[in-house]
């Protein structure tokens, strides 16, 4: 008995080990899965926050303070009567009055009324053909942000109320004319904010019960057991809820900003890295089971297998992520942190909770692979066959062995056919559009907006601002008057709009300047608007190098060059920094450039494709200027991870057999599970078209594209052919052919059965002796 004591503690340790961990992590969970919930209440999803504040709309939005005791973020309400013909007084009379009353109701969960967050009384406004009803509420532009009841936004609840106001009390929608046979639509820029808000609601609900499905479905299917995919997806849901746990902290507490896509790209990636992360844990512990009396010996090997190369990718992705940092837009800046916060998440519950509740039955921990579980072969089992030899290896090494064979013919070819997709990279437009084109199906801000430009004066609302010295304003005025796309300038008085005799109030002076309001002949959000406000901005500088040229369409403008300014410094830091990995991890110049270059290509070839598709099959009207930034960013940090997980297995089979045979052997073993982990991801991307937004859904087909062209291509043919023609000069400066001893060592035991994940190496991975056959 007292011999046996020993033995007992490495048990007791190992059990107190899983418990800890166990517990930990369900307390995680408890906390991580509310925070989770309240992810969108700490959301910020303004535009204009972003922007940086040298940019002159940003100036411009400053001075223009001085004018107004509070800015305003217009909601505006558009009527019209169902027959199409004039507005009568009867519907006047009761559009008033309701308009006149809302203001008066109380808002939900508080004891205020809306009267005080409105910075102006509703003004209600006929068109001028007599045929629609304008109502414009002004809310506080500087509480807008703020939460009700800690459940919703100012904004949306505004717009929420102001929708049923107008449907219980006219009985008038963008569907139902009511009795007096108006239609009304809720539009404006407070509209906008109200229906983005609800399209981003997608992202708690929807968008995780997809991607979880999707990679059951996928895990089922690669694992043929109904209890491990359940453990795989429960270590991506603990991952998730830890990441949502540290953003809402640290959110809350201002310490970095959180918007809705960048909420929604968390949770695919978060999903996407932990499952990717098992799959390769999960097959190389399948594969010591085979060789291990215990699982907990079983596990050790593996994890300590694993450890190097899931550590290096997600090192690799945290470290392009946070290249992010280095933006001009804050949106882009926020997602940095945010997604670097769930690659590390994920990185941890693979790592921690996957071994603790692998593990949790002790001996009977085998039986997670119920119905084909891997059991130790006898020990006089003849060895796996070599996947070097003809016939041996199943499908992946027979794909080796076609590519060794066939090197320079199959990079070759196939780095033509990317160049060729590459090629049409030039024509991929990402100049941005306009706010009604943000969403992929009918909202009522954007319809109100169509019904708006039809009886109103387009860009009335949200007119250009001009802050030009009081010396300049006439010279300026009339110089703006005469650009193209301007209807109207008229100097600000203060006054407000539609009041009696504010046409004949004198203009606003605040500290030498005047406010010039340019009325612009297209809605404040179009494209045709922004190049207005280059052409204002041409003018109103040559006139008076002191103006300022601000507004909605001028913080757009001010957003796309901000962006195609982040493409141009990022991309090339991302690059820097991924190679300078692949230099320390391959330990060669030569093996990171290939790896990167391939990457890059992959890349170009993704986005050349996507401009040929969006143009002329989707019928996209352009994308946004960030759209090829995070595709870039996702694209080469997680298609190099791919390469990682192959270039470790072959750097170890190159030397000790040379590279020809150790690139035969990585993309042998290798291929199961690294093409699994490449589906897995690209679903979990692909997930993201449910979300009805034209950003989101191109980010989906780009990174679920490119991931599966970088997995089944780039992965499989083109970097195994050029490192295996390029021989051991792929490993410069290191010489792994002399390290060779000249004799050949037995191949390592390998099994590849066509529904099996094989297992994953990494290199330089201490083993004990006993119980495998290559042993030593």
């Amino acid at each position: 008995m007292l011999r046996s004591m020993p033995s007992l503690r490495p048990s007791l340790t190992r059990a107190l080990l899983i418990l800890v961990a166990i517990v930990a992590w369900l307390l995680i969970g408890s906390l991580g899965g509310a925070a989770q919930g309240k992810l969108s209440q700490v959301q910020t999803n303004d535009a204009a926050a972003f922007l940086p504040s040298s940019a002159e709309s940003t100036l411009a939005a400053e001075a223009s303070r001085e004018f107004v005791e509070s800015p305003a973020l217009p909601a505006l309400v558009v009527l019209t009567p169902q027959d199409g013909g004039p507005v009568s007084d009867e519907q006047v009379a009761a559009v008033t009055e309701v308009a006149q009353s809302f203001p008066d109701h109380a808002v939900p969960g508080t004891d205020e009324t809306w009267a005080d967050y409105l910075t102006a009384e509703p003004v209600v406004t006929p068109s001028q053909d007599g045929e629609a009803l304008l109502v414009i509420y002004s809310l506080d532009a500087d509480r807008a942000e703020d939460l009700i009841g800690d459940e919703e936004s100012v904004t949306n609840a505004f717009v929420t109320d102001l929708r049923a106001t107008l449907l219980d009390e006219l009985g008038a929608s963008a569907d139902s004319a009511g009795e007096l046979g108006l239609n009304a639509w809720v539009t404006g820029p407070a509209g906008f904010v109200a229906d983005l808000v609800t399209a981003f609601g997608g992202i708690d609900g929807v968008l995780l019960i997809v991607a979880l499905v999707a990679v059951l479905l996928i895990l089922v299917v690669v694992y043929r057991s109904p209890l491990l995919p359940l453990v795989v997806i429960l270590t991506a849901v603990f991952g998730l809820c830890l990441a949502g746990l540290v953003v809402y902290t640290l959110a809350d507490a201002g310490t970095i900003v959180l918007n809705g896509q960048a909420q929604g790209i968390l949770s695919i990636l978060v999903v996407g890295a932990s499952v990717d992360y098992a799959l390769l844990l999960v097959a190389r512990y399948r594969e010591e089971l085979r060789h291990a009396e215990h699982p907990a010996e079983a596990m050790r090997r593996a994890w300590r297998a694993c450890l190097e190369p899931i550590a290096a990718s997600a090192g690799t992705v945290i470290a392009g992520v946070l290249c992010l940092l280095l933006s001009d837009l804050g949106s882009n800046r926020s997602l940095g942190p945010v997604a670097a916060i769930g690659i590390a998440s994920a990185l941890l519950a693979a790592l921690t909770l996957l071994p603790a509740i692998l593990l949790v039955a002790g001996r009977r921990s085998r039986g997670f692979f119920w119905p084909r579980v891997p059991r130790p072969a006898a020990a006089d089992a003849p060895a796996a066959p070599d996947v070097t030899t003809q016939g041996a290896g199943g499908l992946w090494g027979r794909l080796a062995r076609w590519v060794a064979h066939r090197a320079r013919r199959v990079w070759v070819v196939t780095a033509v056919v990317l160049l060729g997709f590459a090629a049409f990279l030039p024509t991929f437009d990402a100049s941005g559009t306009s706010d009604s084109d943000v969403f992929r199906t009918e909202v009522d801000a954007v319809t109100g907006e169509q019904v708006l430009a039809e009886h109103f004066p387009a860009g009335a609302v949200q007119p250009i601002t001009v802050i030009v010295p009081e010396a300049d304003a006439t010279a300026v005025s009339e110089a703006v008057a005469a650009v193209e796309g301007v209807e109207a300038v008229a100097p600000y008085t203060g006054a407000p709009a539609g009041a009696p005799g504010s046409g004949d109030a004198p203009p606003l002076v605040v500290d030498g300047d005047i406010r010039l309001d340019v009325t612009t002949t297209a809605p404040s959000d179009t494209v045709e608007a922004q190049d207005t406000v280059r052409d204002v901005r041409t003018v109103a500088h040559a006139t008076s190098p002191d103006a300022l040229v601000g507004g909605a369409a001028a913080e757009k403008v001010d957003t796309i060059d901000a962006a195609q300014r982040d493409l141009q410094v990022i991309v090339p830091i991302v690059l820097v920094v991924i190679v300078l990995i692949l230099m320390l991890l391959l330990r060669s110049v030569v093996a990171a450039l290939l790896l990167l270059v391939a990457n890059v290509l992959s890349f170009a070839a993704t986005l050349g494709l996507g401009a040929i598709l969006f143009e002329h099959v989707f019928d996209f009207p352009g994308a946004d200027p960030t759209v090829p930034l995070f595709a870039f960013v996702f694209l080469v940090a997680l298609g190099v991870d791919y390469s990682i997980f192959l270039m470790t297995r072959v750097r170890e089979e190159s030397v000790r057999d040379g590279t020809h045979v150790g690139v035969v052997r990585g993309l042998a073993v290798t291929g199961g599970v690294i093409t699994s982990a490449g589906v897995v991801l690209a679903t979990t991307f692909a997930a993201l078209a449910v979300i009805p937004l034209l950003f989101l859904v191109q980010l989906a087909f780009l990174v679920a594209f490119g991931v599966l062209l970088d997995t089944f291509v780039v992965r499989s043919l083109l970097v195994p052919a050029l490192v295996h023609d390029l021989g051991d000069r792929a490993w410069w400066p290191a010489r792994i052919g002399a390290r060779r001893t000249g004799t050949r060592v037995a191949a390592p035991a390998v099994e590849v059965p066509a529904v099996e994940v094989p297992a994953v190496e990494a290199p330089a991975v201490e083993r004990p002796t006993g119980g495998r056959p290559d042993a030593g």
